[in-house]
């Protein structure tokens, strides 16, 4: 039971939604036309399917909402969902507390197709948070990419 006792749970979105108009569903329409058009004068039919069937699919996604999602940071390591990641597969971590939105724990994994796990946490448990994961990565200045604030910046 003492590993009960250090671990924090909480649930939050998966991510922040913002509500699209319809100006920005025709903007990516326009934008993935013209650049299917444009490819497929450049003889690169294939690519140009890839980027209306791209868009499609960003505009499917971005019209539901965010799922919320159980987090848990414990001895054993760090549940997002279902999916545990063990402190053996995390390199390093950083407390980004001067985040804009929500304060962030961003963790470095070896795993190749899963480099960077930026998870937004409540700032009531930042210090216990950081209790645990520091008795077991080392602290390293991460940032958060720039796709994830291109992505966010654009509405995504």
């Amino acid at each position: 039971m003492k590993d009960r006792e250090h671990s924090v749970h909480w649930e939050a979105p998966e991510h922040t939604h913002i509500e699209k108009t319809s100006d920005w569903y025709w903007i990516l329409g326009i934008l993935a036309v013209s650049a299917s058009i444009a490819s497929m004068i450049f003889n690169n039919v294939l690519f140009g399917i890839a980027i209306l069937l791209g868009a499609a699919a960003m505009a499917i996604v971005s019209h539901r909402g965010p799922r919320v999602i159980e987090f848990e940071i414990s001895a054993r390591g760090i549940r997002i969902g279902n999916d545990l990641h063990p402190y053996a597969t995390l390199e390093s971590y950083y407390l980004d507390e001067n985040n804009t939105e929500n304060p962030q724990l961003i963790l470095k994994s070896k795993k190749t197709f899963v480099p960077l796990i930026i998870l937004a946490i409540p700032e009531e448990y930042i210090g216990i948070i950081e209790d645990i994961v520091a008795s077991r990565l080392y602290e390293e200045h991460l940032e958060e990419p720039l796709s994830h604030r291109l992505l966010e910046i654009v509405g995504f």
